[in-house]
C-alpha cells in the first residue's frame, strides 16, 4: 500500500514545508501555507500515461553538443495573423503553452476558435468547466464547423491520457489546468501540488510525443496566473489575454516565449459571433472628429514589430480639493509624474497646483516611451485650451532635462503615419541621422526641446 504523508504547500509560490509557519520563507507571504495529503508514488502506482513511454529504470547518457542531431520540425500554421505573430510564426510541435486571462475575457472562445479552424489536424478539446452541450452552443454561435475536433468532458488526467492513446490527437487543449486532478496526489483540484503535478504530466506528454498542448489558466485577483510560479517556468510559452470588459478590444501578449519574441501583440475585437482579428489597429484606436479638441494628441508607437498610431487624451483642470490629483489610464503613473516635473522645472509651466488626468483611447496599455512627446503636448494643449491640428502626430521620448530623445524604428513609425494620411510628424533631431527625408511625403519636423514644439504648435 502506498505511503501517505502530510505536508504544507505555500499557495502563493508552491514552496513545500514540513510544518506550518506563519510566513513563507520563499516568497514572504503570510498565512499562505495549507496542509495537503501527498501520496508517495510506488512502483505499482506508476502509470503508463501514453504509448511510447520510456522505461523509468533507463537513464539518459550525456552526449557531446556537436554530436546532437537536429530534426526539422516545421511550425504548425495557425489560421489568423494575430496568434501567429504572438507565437513567433506558428505552433511549435511538442510545445506547452499556458494561456491566461481574466474571467469572461474570451480565453475559451479563442481556444475553441483555434481548435475548430485547424481543419487539417485532429484536435482534442478537454473541458473541465463546461459541458459538451455548452461547448456545442458556443461553436454554433461562432459559426465554424469541422470534423476533426473532439470534445472530452473530464477532469482526471489518467482518464484523459487513456482517451489520448485511443484518439491520437495532433493538438490538445486543456480548459482549464486548475480543474484537473491526478490520483497520484491526494489533494483537492486547484491546489498547488495538483496544478504542478498535472502540468508536469502534460509536459512529459508533449515532449515525448511531440504533440503541442494549450493549457488555459486562471488568474488571481492581483492579475497573476493562479498556482505556483514554477508553472510558468515549466511551460514554453505564456500568453496573456488582456482587455477591459467594458471595451470590445482584447490584447494578446506573450510574457514568455522560448520560440519567439515577447514584444509582439495581437488585437482582437469581441463580437456576438466570437473574436475577430483587428488587422489595422491604428484606425480603430484613433477617433475621427469633425473638429479639433484640446488635450488630444496622436502618438506613433511600436508593439514589437508592429507600428501603431494611438490617441492620447489629457485633461488639466484646477485642483478643487486643495491636493492636486494625478490619474492615468493605460500609462505608467510614475512616468506621468516625471513628465509633469519636467514641465514644471525645465519649461516653467505651473502644473503643480492643477489636476492632471491621462487616458489612452481604446482601453489599451502602452509602455513605449516614444509616446512621451504626445502626452506632453496633450497636457500643454489642455492647459492652454488650444487644440492640436488633427493632421499632426508625435514620436519621441522626453528626458529629465527637457530634451527630446530619439526612439527606435523611426522609419516604421513615420511610414505608418504617412499611410494614415497625417501631414506632419514631430521627431527628435537625433533621429535625423541616417534618415532619408526625401523618401517620405509627410513633413518631418525635428526638434530638440519642448519649447520648440510648443512654439511651433501654439505660436
Amino acid at each position: 500500500m502506498s505511503k501517505v504523508k502530510t505536508t504544507y504547500f505555500c499557495q502563493s509560490c508552491g514552496t513545500q514545508a514540513a510544518k506550518w509557519v506563519g510566513k513563507c520563507s520563499s516568497c514572504g507571504e503570510w498565512n499562505t501555507l495549507v496542509e495537503e495529503l501527498v501520496k508517495k508514488e510506488s512502483k505499482n502506482d506508476r502509470l503508463q500515461l501514453f504509448s511510447g513511454n520510456k522505461n523509468p529504470k533507463q537513464s539518459n547518457k550525456p552526449v557531446l553538443l556537436q554530436e546532437v542531431g537536429l530534426q526539422d520540425f516545421p511550425r504548425i500554421p495557425v489560421p489568423g495573423k494575430e496568434l501567429t505573430r504572438v507565437l513567433g510564426g506558428g505552433i511549435v510541435p511538442g510545445s506547452l503553452v499556458l494561456f491566461g486571462g481574466e474571467p469572461g475575457i474570451g480565453k475559451s472562445t479563442l481556444m475553441l476558435q483555434l481548435a475548430l479552424r485547424l481543419k487539417n489536424l485532429k484536435v482534442l478539446y478537454v473541458s473541465g468547466e463546461e459541458s459538451e452541450q455548452q461547448i456545442k452552443m458556443r461553436a454554433e454561435r461562432i459559426g465554424i464547423t469541422t470534423n476533426t475536433c473532439f470534445i472530452l468532458q473530464e477532469t482526471n488526467t489518467q482518464n484523459i491520457f487513456q482517451q489520448i492513446v485511443e484518439i491520437q490527437p495532433q493538438l490538445v487543449v486543456i480548459d482549464s489546468i486548475q480543474t484537473l486532478h491526478t490520483s497520484i496526489i491526494e489533494s483537492s483540484p486547484g491546489s498547488v501540488s495538483q496544478v504542478r503535478e498535472c502540468a508536469a504530466e502534460f509536459l512529459r506528454f508533449a515532449k515525448e510525443t511531440n504533440t503541442p498542448v494549450f493549457m488555459i489558466g486562471h488568474i488571481t485577483k492581483e492579475g497573476s496566473l493562479a498556482g505556483p510560479k514554477v508553472l510558468e517556468h515549466m511551460v514554453d510559452t505564456v500568453l496573456q489575454f488582456e482587455g477591459d470588459t467594458n471595451h470590445i478590444y482584447r490584447l494578446l501578449r506573450a510574457t514568455k516565449n522560448r520560440f519567439g519574441s515577447t514584444n509582439e501583440m495581437g488585437i482582437y475585437e469581441m463580437s456576438g459571433d466570437g473574436l475577430r482579428e483587428v488587422t489595422n489597429p491604428s484606425e480603430i484606436l484613433i477617433t475621427h472628429r469633425e473638429f479639433a479638441t484640446s488635450g488630444v494628441a496622436i502618438a506613433a508607437t511600436m508593439e514589437g514589430n508592429r507600428p501603431m498610431l494611438i490617441e492620447t487624451q489629457a485633461l488639466v483642470s484646477s485642483a478643487a480639493y486643495g491636493v492636486p490629483q494625478r490619474s492615468s489610464t493605460g500609462f505608467d503613473l510614475r512616468r506621468l509624474s516625471m513628465l509633469l516635473a519636467v514641465l514644471e522645472k525645465r519649461c516653467g509651466f505651473k502644473l503643480a497646483i492643477k489636476d492632471v488626468f491621462i487616458n489612452i483611447a481604446g482601453g489599451i496599455k502602452v509602455e513605449d516611451p516614444g509616446i512621451d512627446l504626445a502626452l506632453v503636448c496633450g497636457i500643454l494643449s489642455s492647459n492652454e485650451d488650444l487644440p492640436i491640428a488633427q493632421n499632426v502626430c508625435f514620436a519621441a521620448e522626453v528626458g529629465l532635462t527637457g530634451e527630446i530623445r530619439p526612439v527606435n524604428r523611426i522609419e516604421q513609425r513615420i511610414s505608418e503615419a504617412q499611410k494614415l494620411g497625417f501631414e506632419k510628424i514631430f521627431i527628435s533631431s537625433f533621429n535625423k541621422k541616417g534618415l532619408d527625408l526625401k523618401s517620405f511625403s509627410i513633413e518631418i519636423i525635428t526638434v530638440n526641446k519642448i519649447e520648440e514644439v510648443f512654439n511651433q504648435l501654439f505660436g
